[in-house]
């Protein structure tokens, strides 16, 4: 069945490989994007994907939910900030909180009854029920009680996806297995932590495969209200594992110098465990296959 859906982020790294999924199920894709990303990772998928350039206004979200008419949106638009500074707290609220009221607002007005959020791990520091790692992980939380009023108050049916660390082939986020590529390429050096830390990485495809679920469990009215769930690998990896496995796979002896650098402030030592998983979802990826992966392709 086609289905007209909206990713907001459909440019980023996982919204990028969700867009792709959606249009290779013949539905049709709308995602707003800000004139500077002109969606990058999109170029060579343009049949089927119509792209909305917006600047902030509420008055364009409208203007795009009435010419498209979603059926479904995915909302993966974030700013991530690991340590914020003090002029990057008005980006984190109007990118991580702003932007989505205003996805909701249109989505009540023109009767799209369907979204599927994405969360963070990180809003449960500790394996607390609520303790956000940073300012960015609040963020997430407070969009998650300002998407409470609405399916309260005007019956939208709504799946929060709580990611973990997502990895996959060309990912242009300056994350831990760039710089792991970066080191091995380059025969660098790379200044780590001490390494003590627990990692949970889910594949990027499998990822994709968890918001395709939501969305079907929200087309198939087998939930109401709003329900949470963790994406999560279920086998956590200490890092100084973790580089053991890259080098073995990859066959490439990587220079590490471990403490080079301080722990993070509130360093996430061991991911959070309390989540509830997905129903019909599991990861199909292990981590020595997603490894092999993202090497073989960095060679091509």
């Amino acid at each position: 069945m086609t289905r007209r859906i909206m990713i907001s982020g459909g440019a980023g790294f996982v919204g990028s490989h969700l867009t792709r999924a959606c249009l290779l199920a013949g539905w049709t894709v709308a995602i707003p994007c800000l004139p500077s990303q002109e969606a990058d990772l999109l170029k060579n998928i343009q049949p089927g994907l119509e792209v909305f350039p917006v600047t902030g206004d509420t008055g364009e979200i409208f203007k795009i939910f009435e010419q498209f008419r979603p059926e479904l949106v995915f909302h993966l638009a974030s700013i991530f900030i690991s340590s914020h500074k003090p002029e990057e707290i008005v980006p984190l609220i109007t990118s991580n909180i702003t932007f989505g009221a205003q996805i909701l607002e249109a989505m009540i007005h023109f009767h799209v009854p369907y979204l599927v959020n994405t969360g963070t791990a990180w809003q449960h520091y500790k394996n607390a029920s609520y303790n956000p790692v940073n300012l960015y992980a609040a963020t997430k939380q407070a969009f998650e009680d300002v998407l409470a009023y609405y399916v309260e108050a005007h019956s939208l049916q709504a799946i929060t996806l709580k990611l973990n660390d997502t990895y996959g082939p060309a990912d242009p986020r300056p994350k831990l297995f760039t710089l792991l590529g970066q080191a091995a390429r380059g025969k660098t050096h790379l200044e780590m932590s001490p390494g003590e830390q627990f990692l949970d990485l889910v594949y990027i495809d499998d990822v994709v495969e968890a918001f395709l679920i939501a969305a079907f469990r929200l087309f198939s009215n087998v939930q109401v209200g709003h329900s949470r769930y963790v994406v999560s690998s279920g086998q956590p990896v200490q890092l100084r594992t973790l580089v053991e496995i890259y080098q073995k796979v990859t066959g490439q002896k990587l220079d590490i110098v471990w403490g080079g650098r301080p722990y993070r402030e509130r360093e996430v030592m061991l991911p959070w465990t309390d989540g509830d998983r997905l129903p019909g979802w599991e990861p199909q990826t292990t981590l020595e296959d997603g490894i092999k992966k993202m090497w073989e392709t960095s060679l091509e």
